[in-house]
């Protein structure tokens, strides 16, 4: 399930304070500064920074 477009507005990375973009599958937010992923579980994006997976460039999806 997609995050909503409004809250995908409103949210920003809780470590840099950056925007974010969805990516997936699976479904994630990544801040493209920390070069973090943010997993979205049911819908719900878990915005803790000891949750997060680094990715790199060649991460499918982003």
């Amino acid at each position: 399930m997609p995050v909503d477009r409004e809250l995908l507005e409103i949210l920003a990375c809780p470590q840099c304070k950056g925007p974010l973009r969805p990516i997936g599958p699976p479904e994630a937010l990544a801040c493209d500064h920390c070069r973090l992923l943010y997993p979205v579980v049911d819908g719900i994006p878990v915005m803790l920074v000891d949750e997060a997976l680094p990715f790199h460039a060649e991460h499918p999806g982003t």
